[in-house]
């Protein structure tokens, strides 16, 4: 377990049911934030069920604040070595208070790559920005829905 500030960070197994209903509970939560801010309720991760969490091939790394779960990362490592995060949520209590932050550079820590991959709705301000300020930089956009667009982000390790 690693401590970051207030933070506890620690691997979460999501194959224990009631790890993956606390964590299934904060994203739910965090993805209506971004459901609302992207005009998108159908949000594939916001209708996750218990069993689709648990049967996920993620690696998961979830953040604690006095023994509650406030956030979490998940990724995989691709082939070419590349980290592909797949979600990265806050329980909205817990806003702009570190814990992606936190989460991220545990993550980079615990697993260097020349290369991250990430994406968000296009129309998600606060997302982008968050993205921005840890070094991600747009490449591409894609439509996912009629009228509902991600935008792919990468960072590349510093030489």
């Amino acid at each position: 377990m690693w401590q970051v500030e207030s933070l506890d960070i620690a691997p979460l197994d999501v194959t224990d049911a009631e790890t993956a209903a606390e964590l299934l509970a904060v994203q739910r939560r965090a993805y209506e934030v971004e459901a609302a801010l992207i005009d998108f309720p159908e949000l594939p991760m916001l209708h996750e069920t218990l069993e689709e969490l648990q049967e996920s091939s993620e690696l998961f790394l979830g953040a604690y604040a006095e023994g509650v779960l406030v956030g979490a990362v998940s990724w995989e490592r691709l082939d070419d070595g590349t980290i592909d995060i797949f979600r990265l949520v806050v329980d909205p209590p817990a806003h702009r208070r570190g814990v992606a932050s936190s989460l991220l550079e545990v993550l980079s820590a615990l697993e260097p790559t020349h290369r991250t991959i990430v994406s968000t709705g296009s129309r998600n301000a606060p997302g982008l920005a968050f993205y921005a300020r840890h070094g991600f930089v747009p490449v591409a956009e894609r439509e996912v829905a009629p009228g509902v667009r991600l935008t792919d982000l990468e960072r590349l390790a510093i030489p």
